[in-house]
């Protein structure tokens, strides 16, 4: 947020007492929240510092140590962002991140729906490690054929830069994939049937569909870039729908789900 502030990503980055405390406050709200969620996802720029960066080690380890009072009982699941692997991902950056807080792309199933993480940076920019791009290629187009074998209720996919921010035909620019490359994993999703993608790097909230999927676009825990304020994004998926709502910190910490979100939850138990 001060690098933000100061219009300085290099001398700017020193300083994230900010971000500390309102990454405690989202832990707690997430531990309040009755029932408990399934899993807490983080989209991506887990910390601000880039590869290489001389704060990024200590930034990490800081986060770790706020993610350490997530309730046990709670599941953690990190997307890696561009602040994380580099707008330029390498072998070396990628393997970095996979060191310290997993694989960059993998899937996971909860209560019949199957959910994927996607290494986004691969589609943005492959260009230092295009044998990488080609092995997260595969490995969807296994995971989206066992999907439909297993006839699964619904497949939701977490990535860090969203497909697009409102229309699927919107210029291609920073915050969003190149047309062409958009393109392709639109249809290839469409066609398998997926309902959303979540995704953070915009700092704000934004989405749009495309034939019937879903593209959310949440904003951030820290820095903001829009008009949001500090917050989190809650997902009730259900047999029939997926249903989600951006709430603040303060909002979700004192006051909970709204009681739509409620009556779903309860409908479900």
């Amino acid at each position: 947020m001060k690098a933000w502030a100061v219009g300085d990503t290099n001398s700017g980055d020193d300083e994230w007492g900010e971000e500390i405390k309102l990454a405690e406050q989202a832990v707690q709200a997430v531990n309040k929240l009755n029932p408990k969620p399934k899993f807490f996802v983080l989209c991506g720029d887990l910390v601000h510092g880039m590869p290489g960066t001389q704060w990024k080690k200590d930034q990490e380890r800081d986060l770790k140590n706020v993610l350490k009072n997530t309730d046990q009982d709670i599941p953690l699941v990190f997307v890696s962002g561009n602040h994380d692997i580099g707008n330029t991902p390498t072998q070396e950056s990628i393997e970095n991140y996979c060191r310290t807080w997993g694989d960059d792309y993998f899937s996971f199933w909860v209560g019949g729906v199957c959910f994927l993480v996607l290494n986004s940076q691969l589609y943005f920019d492959s260009s230092k490690c295009p044998e990488l791009k080609r092995a997260q290629d595969l490995w969807l187009e296994e995971q989206l054929a066992a999907a439909e074998k297993h006839r699964c209720k619904h497949i939701i996919v977490f990535q860090h830069i969203p497909l697009f921010l409102r229309k699927p035909d919107e210029d291609h620019d920073y915050f969003n994939l190149e047309k062409s490359v958009r393109q392709e994993i639109m249809e290839k999703f469409h066609k398998a049937g997926i309902k959303a993608v979540f995704s953070g790097h915009y700092h704000r909230n934004a989405g749009g569909s495309y034939k019937g999927l879903e593209m959310v676009v949440s904003s951030a825990i820290g820095c903001q870039l829009g008009e949001d304020t500090h917050g989190l994004r809650v997902v009730v998926v259900t047999a029939e729908k997926i249903v989600h709502r951006y709430y603040s910190l303060t909002d979700l910490s004192s006051h909970g789900l709204e009681k739509e979100l409620q009556d779903l939850l309860a409908k479900q138990n």
